[in-house]
Parts: C-alpha cells; structure tokens; sequence
C-alpha cells in the first residue's frame, strides 16, 4: 500500500483548465497555454470585443433555469430566427458574370469586330451564342448551388436546449435569448452564450484562426461559430442570430466564391493551353491571308476571330461544375452528404484510408459483459455499473456510446438517490469521466470516475498493489478481443479506490472485412487509429485481415503539432507504412500520422466522428465525418456520412472514381475537338485553297465557313456535353490523377486522326469542285458530275459536326475500343440530338450567301446520288470513325508499354506508391505465427483470475 503522496489532486477547479490529471504527467497540472494567433479578419475583433467584458457582462441576461414553449415562441417572434442569412449570389448577378470573364472577353471581341465590319447578321448570331452560354451558365450554376444547397440543409446544427422542465435536443436555428443550453465537449456553440457556472475549453479557429483552445468561465462569452472541445458548462444565451458577434462581423468572413480546388487549376492550365496555341494559329492565319489575298482584309480578319472565338472551350468550367453537383446527388443517395464540391475530385485520388476503429469499423453498440472484475468488498456488477452512471449525466440523452451502453444497463432509480454537483465529461486528453456527488440518504460526499483502465490505475492510492493483477487482466481480455471500463471511487480522505472492471463488446461490423478487402483491390490501403489499448488493436486486425503489427503512441515521433516539420514523411513514412495501425493515440497523434503520410506522397482520407478527430479530419485531404459525427467533426469534415460502416467510405471513393472519369473523357475530348477545329482550318489555309482548285469566287479564295455554321457546331456541342455528368462509367480500379501530359497526348492522336480525315474530304471535295482539272474524282464514282461550291462548304461542315461528336464517344472510353462500354442514355440522346440537327442543317440548308459565302443543302438536287450524299458523309465518318478509335487504342496501348509521362506509374501517384500498392494487395495470412512481441503480453503462466471474489480477499488468499 501506497502512501498519501499517491493521492490524486482535487478533481475539480474553476481557477484552472478543465482537467483531470491521469498520471502522465506525474501528478502536474500544466498552466493553461496562452493561444498562439494567426492572421484572421476578426482576430482583432474580438481582442478588443473581449477588452470590453466588464461592461458587456453589466448588459447580459441573468443566468437562465430554461424557458417554456409559449415563452419560447413568444422571444422567437421578437428576435427572429437564430441563424445568419447565407450570402446568396443574385441570380442576375450570376448570370452577368457569365458575359465577363477570359472566355466570354474574346467572344465580345468578336461581336464588337463583325459590328465595326457592320456584318450585323453574323454579330448578331454571335450575340445570341454569347447570351445562350451565359443562360446555359446561369441555369447550371443555379442548379448546382440549389443541389449542394438541399444536402447540406440535413446537416442543420441542434442544440440541447432546457425547455419546458427537460432537456431536449431543438433545432438550433429557434434558439431564443433566455434560453438554458448545454454547451459540451464536440459541440458547436449555437450562439452567442453566457457560461452560467463552470468552465470549458473552446476552439475559435474558425473566428480568429488561433491555434489552441481558450480557457472560457463565466467571465467570457462563447461565440457562435466555435466549437467547445473540452468541458461541459450550462450557458445562458444571450445573442442569435445577426445580434451575434459572428453575426455582425459575418460580412468580413463569408468568401465570395468558393473554387473548385485543384479542378479549378487544371482547368486553368487547360484554357492557357488551348487559348495560347489557338491565338498564334489564328494570328499566323490572319498575317498569311492578309499577305496573300490582301483585298480580302475584312474577311480575313472575321475569319481568323472567329476560330479562335470558337476553339476557346468557352463552356468549360460550366460542364465541370454540373458534372460536380450531379456526383453530389449520386453520392447523397449513398448516404454520403458532400459539402465541398472539390472534395469529390480529391476523393476520387485517395490511396490512404485512416480509419477511427469505435462506430466505422465496429458496430458502435457496446455489450456490457456478465464477466466484471471488482476490486473491493460489497461490490458487484449492479452496484459497478450504478458507479459508472453516477459518472454520467444520467436523466439526459446519452453523450456518446459508452454512456448509452452503461445507462441502459445500470439501475437509474438507484442513482436518483444521490445529487450530483460536479461533472466532467469525457475528454479525449485524459480519457475519462469524472462526478462529484452526494448521497441524499447519508449526506456523504465522494468523486466517482469511469474510463480506460491504464488511466484509472494511475489514480488510486494503491497502484502499486493492484497494478500487475490489472494489466494481467486487461492483456487477457485485449487477446480476445474484449474492452474493459475502471470504476473508481475516493473514500472519506478523498483517496481513490478501484471499485471494478466493467466488460463490454464492440464487435465488427459484419461487411468491414469484405470492405477492406474491396479497398485494397481498388488501390486503396487502411490504416487503423484508435485510442484503445494495444492488444484490442492488434485482435481488431487479426479479425478483419489487416496487418497486425501495431504503433502506439509512444513509437511515434514527438514533435509540436504547431510546428510540424517538413521532412515527416521522408524520416517516419516507411515506419507507419509499415503496420496496420495505430493504437492509444491521442489527437494530436491522428493529426501527425496523417501529415506524415500526406508528406510520403499520399492522398489521404480520415475517417472520425468525435472533436478528438477534428484536427486530423481538417488536415486530411479529405476529411470524413462518420454518422453520428459530433458538430466538431461535421464542421472540419468534407463530407459526412449518415450510413453507418466503412462500406460507405468506399461507394464514396468508386462515385468519385467515376465523376473524374467523366471530367477526364470531358477534357479530353474538348481539348481534341479544339485541337481538331484549329488545326484543319490552318492547314486548309495554306495548303487547300479553294483559288489553286479554279475558284474565282472573291469569296471563296481559301475555305471557311460561315459564322452562323461556326456557332452551330460550338452550340450544339455545348450543349451536348451538358449531359456528360450522367454519362455511364466504370470506376477506375486504381486511384486517379490528373496527368496533363497523358491528357493532351491522347486528346492530339484523336484530334490528328479526324483533323486528317477532314483535309482527306476537303481535298476530294475540290477536286470534285474543279470537274475540269479533276475528271475522275471520288465523287465522280458516285455519280456526281461536279460539286458546287454551296455543297462544298456545307459537306464540310457536315463532316466537322458528326466526327466532333463521335470524337466524344472515342474519348469517354479512355484505352478501350468505344464500344466496350455503352454511353449514358442522356447523353447518347443528347448526342443524337445533336447530330440529326447538324444533318438536317446541312441536308436542308436553302441555298443563300451567308457572309457572302455561297452555301447549299447537300440534299437538293434532282438526280438519286445527290440527295444522298449526306448519307455518304455519314458512311466516310464512320470509317474514319473506326479507325480513329484502332488508332487510339493502339497508342494506349504503346503508351502503357513504355510508361509514357508516367501514364501506368504515375496513375498510382509515384512508382514509390506503386510499389507499396502491390504489397498491401497481398493478403494478410491469418495463420501465420505470430512473432513473439505479438504474443508476449498474452501468454499467461499463472492461472485466470477468480473474479468471484474482491480483490482484498483475494490478495489475502
């Protein structure tokens, strides 16, 4: 037995920082830190807000005892709605802002050159192209926002508010001032509060960007916006609404757009590209027609403006945001709420899951266990457990799982016989609950606590005496799996006892060990972190085929999470490599381990549900909050869950698999449609004039199109490729990254094969133009004599519309001939739609002079063979169709072989991640013999402990 020096510092101070020491720290209580700042908007704010407290607090609402539902409904009319009005763009805004920009500049440009050349026909079509792009922009982004929007209405904040004589749990957004609310560890603070009594630790990251928690007691005044991570107050609340102090500085904080990340660059970089090539072609263009057929100025000028106009990819940010938002919907109904769009595409390229173990990979519903283990006379299970829910709240809802589990077990009539004046709720530092009481039949006062047994034991006087037993016990059950809850209680010199050792069960889910194995086929490795005990971990592995071989906390490196240096990666990554998870780690161990793979090459995702995980979850490259999730958690989380599993994790990752596959086809299309368009009107320029085939037309000295054609082909295609978010795809079998070199590569060889195909058709076409020169020309074989110069124009324009469209169905199957897999019915409808106007455009068009260029519908004419020469273009498309697509394969396939821009190596993220994906494919083999670190704090050489008997007799025995 231990002396006094064992005995455990007074459990509760309101002088100091809400805590309860566990013998970490030898018995020392360390000094509140003072918070280190960064810069924010309101951090100055609210120094000088907190420097008028005395006179703020002389204003406040006295301490409230709750209010009633009239009462409430009453202050809710006065004070309105507790919530800020969300800045919304204005719809004609949005769609003004679509006239301004990059791409819609170059347009007006345009527009302003064909009025100057007073061409109002054609200035006028391509007003009405610039208009419909903007509508089209409008219509998606309202779409879009509406979409986000609905999802992240089920993610309303509710708070535990006093009504009517309980507590119950309300929508925040009908808080009232007067109203007495619960403000507890992983909570968001509704409102602007008074703390009636007590203090609490609250994090203000999201007001003033500091680093650490601040210390908060009735002096202070939570603000709406921050998040309590440790303690558990009463608080009165003063403020909602607008009236809050985040309310009237919400104007400074709310962004003005939020960006689509790393989409957002890629995209970008993709309009730099194609806008800078286009441009000097075009300009090359114009200097040579301006040269050579110098009294053609005007003509030369349209023409060179609008292909470019045309070759900016103008719809492009408009497609990628709608693919986003239709992604968003998907996932939702996989019970996956995302609440950044760019998250998706993250998503999409994680190759490391870091998984909370309690709620994702186990079923969260703890079994208490007949098998308790006391430690003093007059103690048994009943009586442990009526110990456990002293140290709880035991007539409120349940705070978390093991609170659920005790109190529904233990007998709460029982614990109506004492009072409880003190409480401290679970913190994710010191692992434990704590109470003070008094007991109503015998006035006697005591301190119960519940938590992790290597912290209890840390607590009672006689340690040294019941240490060994207590581990014997706790290694005993960890080898099966089972977790274990310490009991203690202080006698009347306020000692701490072990009363007992609580059993309890949280299994596996019964789908985590197929889901984890589906995760590692797609690339995907899993890496557990829990705070429980070791060996609880290591079984948790064995069960569900992961790697066995555990880090605890103190392997780990020691490092100032406020501080973390750059070289994480390079001097520990192949240590976390190298197990399978991590075990009695604190957050700030969850926020290192997943900085440290991030800086190995990673794209992480964490998984956590609880304010101990919000750092990591915020540091992840995409943080995800588990169902039932605290608000803290919510808060830092990219997406929330409200299926339960891992398994949900998963259809989250295969979704976004997808929505990047259609972004990828839709990119590589658009940039080969471009290239296509670009290329063949600047080789046609120099080389296939229609003056060398005869023409004398002053219109007709080099080939063009007519500006109302040029706008068709970039309408419809636009308007098509709306439909590319439903479009059906496989998701990829590896994680995906962006690789511009691949991009452009396949995006040139499909735009080379088409661009050559339409020179081919232009060639013959004037052959056929110029009968004279050309007697025996290809058309002459179908029985035309000559080709006009209007079908000329028109054949080609034809031919343009329909390879741009089959192009898309090349492109949108990657490697793979075009018909393995079937294209979404939308977009099929959308693509056939766009094809049977673009041929009964050309078959059809009334001979006129557009521009002065003289056109012609292919389908007028009296012989047989003329009305079906639309016909013919579409057989000479699909041929070259055909061929397009054997190229393409046959470049992928050269492509791969040779590892081209690192199409195969780097699709994983680096031949390192490479390499280490094909080892975590390997399975885990179960029957393996265990090394003897495994098993050493397993085997047992005395006899299981009698658990018959308290502990006293025991040791007497």
């Amino acid at each position: 037995m231990t002396d006094n020096s064992k005995e455990d510092p007074p459990v509760f101070d309101k002088n100091s920082k809400v805590s309860i020491n566990d013998g970490s720290t030898n018995g020392e209580e360390h000094p509140p830190q003072k918070p280190q700042k960064r810069q924010s908007v309101l951090s100055k704010a609210i120094s000088e807000h907190r420097e008028d407290a005395e006179e703020e607090t002389a204003e406040l609402l006295p301490p409230s005892k709750g209010l009633t539902t009239a009462e409430a409904e009453e202050l809710l009319q006065k004070y309105g709605r507790n919530e800020l009005p969300e800045k919304k763009t204005p719809g004609w805004l949005i769609f003004v802002r679509n006239l301004w920009g990059p791409m819609p500049f170059a347009l007006w440009v345009a527009i302003i050159i064909e009025f100057a050349l007073e061409n109002w026909p054609d200035g006028a079509i391509l007003l009405a192209i610039q208009i419909a792009n903007a509508t089209i922009g409008w219509y998606e982004t309202i779409k879009a926002g509406d979409a986000v929007a609905a999802l992240k209405n089920s993610l309303k904040p509710v708070a535990t508010a006093f009504r009517d004589g309980s507590w119950q749990q309300i929508d925040a957004a009908l808080l009232v001032p007067g109203d007495l609310v619960k403000l507890a560890s992983g909570s968001a603070v509704p409102a602007d509060c008074s703390i009636n009594e007590g203090v609490i630790d609250v994090d203000e990251a999201a007001l003033t960007g500091e680093s650490l928690p601040v210390t908060m007691g009735p002096d202070h005044m939570p603000k709406m916006g921050s998040n309590v991570v440790r303690g558990e107050v009463d608080g009165t609340v003063q403020f909602t609404g607008q009236s809050t102090f985040f309310g009237k500085t919400a104007v400074l904080l709310q962004s003005v757009e939020s960006d689509l990340g790393n989409i957002h660059v890629i995209l970008a970089r993709v309009m730099v590209v194609l806008t800078s090539f286009s441009f000097v072609l075009c300009l090359i263009c114009f200097i040579y027609l301006l040269a050579k057929f110098y009294e053609t100025f005007r003509r030369s000028l349209q023409f060179s403006v609008v292909v470019l106009v045309v070759s900016i990819p103008i719809a492009l940010e408009i497609v990628v945001t709608t693919t986003l938002a239709v992604g968003s919907k998907k996932l939702s109904k996989h019970k996956i709420i995302v609440t950044k769009l760019t998250a998706i595409e993250m998503m999409s390229g994680v190759n490391m899951l870091c998984s909370d173990k309690t709620g994702t990979l186990t079923l969260n519903k703890m079994e208490i266990q007949d098998q308790c283990f006391t430690f003093e006379e007059g103690y048994d299970l009943r009586s442990i457990l009526v110990l456990a829910a002293l140290a709880a709240k035991w007539r409120e809802p349940p705070r978390d799982a093991l609170d659920t589990m005790v109190l529904g077990a233990a007998d709460l009539d029982e614990c109506d016989n004492y009072t409880q004046t003190e409480f401290v709720p679970f913190d994710p530092t010191t692992k434990r609950t704590a109470a003070t009481l008094i007991d109503n039949r015998t006035g006697e006062k005591f301190s119960v606590t519940k938590g992790a047994p290597h912290v209890i034991i840390q607590l009672v006087y006689n340690q040294d005496d019941i240490n060994d037993e207590v581990v014997d016990i706790i290694d005993s059950l960890a080898s099966r799996g089972i977790r274990c809850l310490s009991v203690a209680k202080t006698d009347s010199q306020g000692r701490w006892h072990l009363c007992g050792i609580l059993t309890f069960l949280d299994p596996p889910r019964p789908d985590t060990k197929d889901t984890i194995r589906r995760s590692k086929e797609y690339g995907v490795d899993v890496k557990m972190i829990t705070g429980d005990h070791v060996l609880i971990a290591k079984e948790m592995c064995r069960m569900l085929n992961l790697d066995p071989n555990i880090l605890t906390a103190d392997k780990l490196p020691k490092v100032d999470v406020n501080d973390l240096p750059d070289d994480l990666g390079e001097k520990y990554g192949d240590m976390m490599l190298g197990v399978g998870g991590f075990a009695q780690v604190f957050p700030e161990h969850k926020f290192m381990i997943v900085e440290t793979l991030r800086q190995r090459g990673f794209t992480c995702a964490m998984t956590g549900d609880g304010v101990n995980d919000a750092p990591a979850l915020k540091r992840a490259d995409v943080g995800v909050a588990v169902q039932g999730a605290t608000d803290a958690a919510r808060a830092a989380a990219d997406m929330v869950l409200t299926g339960p599993g891992l398994s949900v994790v998963v259809e989250a990752m295969l979704v976004s698999r997808q929505v990047f596959q259609r972004m990828l086809s839709f990119l590589t299309y658009r940039i080969s449609a471009t290239l296509q368009l670009v290329c063949f009107f600047f080789i046609a320029c120099f080389s296939l004039t229609p003056r060398d085939y005869g023409s004398v037309d002053p219109d007709f000295q080099f080939f063009h199109l007519p500006v109302l054609m040029f706008m068709l082909i970039t309408l419809l295609n636009d308007g098509c490729l709306m439909t590319i978010g439903y479009d059906r795809v496989v998701a990829s079998k590896l994680p995906q990254r962006w690789n511009l070199p691949v991009v452009f590569t396949s995006a040139i060889i499909l735009a080379a094969v088409a661009c050559a195909s339409s020179l081919m058709l232009l060639w013959v076409a004037l052959q056929a133009y110029s009968v004279e020169t050309y007697p025996n020309s290809w058309f002459h074989g179908l029985g035309l004599a000559q080709l006009p110069q209007g079908k000329v124009v028109t054949l080609l324009y034809l031919k343009i519309s329909i390879s741009d469209f089959l192009t898309l169905f090349s492109s949108r199957t990657g490697g793979q001939f075009f018909f393995r897999m079937a294209p979404g019915l939308i977009l099929f409808i959308g693509a056939i739609i766009s094809l049977f106007v673009s041929s009964m455009v050309a078959s059809f068009w009334r001979k006129s002079s557009p521009d002065g260029l003289l056109t012609e519908g292919l389908a007028w004419g009296e012989k047989r063979s003329e009305k079906l020469l639309p016909l013919w273009v579409w057989i000479y498309c699909i041929v070259w169709w055909f061929i397009q697509d054997a190229v393409k394969v046959l470049a992928h396939i050269f492509m791969e072989w040779v590892d081209l821009f690192g199409c195969v190596s780097k699709a994983y993220g680096g031949k390192v991640i490479e390499q280490y994906a094909e080892r975590i494919q390997e399975p885990v083999d179960e029957d393996a013999p265990r090394s003897p670190e495994d098993d050493a704090p397993i085997v047992r050489e005395t006899s299981p402990v009698d658990v018959s008997t308290p502990y006293s007799a025991r040791k007497e025995d």
